[in-house]
């Protein structure tokens, strides 16, 4: 359970799965969790993947186990985020990855992949918009002045267990994961939170989009409040290398409710990107 220290930014907590045959040399995934998560938000996928790729889950800045931000809340950027990407990948010595994001950690993807080519193998997006439409602002405030308002008003565990029945999980979903949700995400600071959406609600990766050389996997849901027509149409119209698969679902949360399909669409476009094979001799 390394945590990478350094001088003049915050410490980076991050997890590593490897189930890999120890006499191949088997490639990196990263798998980067959204807004108000943490590493632990990807349990339900990491066994599928990490028999054939080690598995590096980090914790963004102020998140989880990684160390809380002293700075002004608007410090959390794009360019601190690809910054502490290369700084774990440097720590765990992988020149690549495949990076899979989910929601907003594959919004922060978009740009890692287009400002750092050489570091990522293949880009895969689940649930991950490219801009923020406006039914979204409006339903992220829950009757309050703005999605900031909404976030210091009700605090980390309200608001996740608001956002749970609005448009992250479909009616009769286990309860018991969407406590466990709430709680988790309710452990998270809302000073963190407030930072995260201030990018987040501004956030356009229009301008990265042309610039991804990495083939690109969006794992949408087939009707989702959140990743649009509209969504899609931006990501046939730049991305150069793009495969586009639909989950049947009208929620959010594809990675923890469909973590099976998720995983299997993920390891396959990765491993035909290798030219592997990945199934048991």
């Amino acid at each position: 359970m390394p945590t990478l220290r350094r001088a003049g930014a915050p410490d980076l907590y991050y997890d590593i799965d490897d189930y890999t045959d120890p006499w191949r040399n088997a490639p990196y995934m990263l798998l980067q969790h959204g807004f108000g998560r943490s590493s632990k938000f990807w349990y339900r996928c990491v066994p599928y993947l990490s028999r054939f790729y080690k598995i590096i889950r980090p914790d963004l800045r102020g998140f989880g186990r990684s160390a809380h931000t002293t700075g002004p809340l608007d410090a959390f950027t794009v360019e601190a985020c690809i910054a502490d990407l290369d700084a774990i990948l440097d720590a765990v010595g992988a020149e690549a990855v495949h990076y899979c994001g989910e929601s907003l950690g594959g919004i922060l993807g978009m740009p890692f992949a287009a400002e750092r080519p050489r570091r990522v193998r293949t880009l895969t997006l689940i649930g991950s918009r490219v801009r923020l439409n406006q039914s979204s602002q409006e339903r992220y405030r829950f009757g309050h002045e703005s999605w900031e308002a909404a976030l210091t008003t009700l605090g980390a565990r309200a608001y996740s267990e608001a956002k749970n029945t609005a448009d992250r999980f479909a009616p009769g979903t286990d309860p018991g994961l969407m406590e466990w949700f709430a709680h988790e995400q309710g452990l998270s600071r809302v000073e963190s939170m407030v930072a995260v959406q201030r990018l987040a609600s501004v956030i356009d990766t229009t301008p990265y989009l042309a610039r991804i050389e990495a083939p690109v996997l969006a794992i949408y849901p087939s009707n989702g409040p959140i990743t649009t027509p509209e969504q899609e149409a931006l990501l046939k119209a730049h991305v150069r290398n793009l495969r586009l698969v639909h989950l049947p679902s009208e929620y959010h949360n594809l990675h923890l409710t469909q973590a099976a399909a998720c995983a299997e669409h993920l390891l396959h476009f990765a491993a035909r990107h290798d030219g592997i094979v990945c199934t048991e001799a």
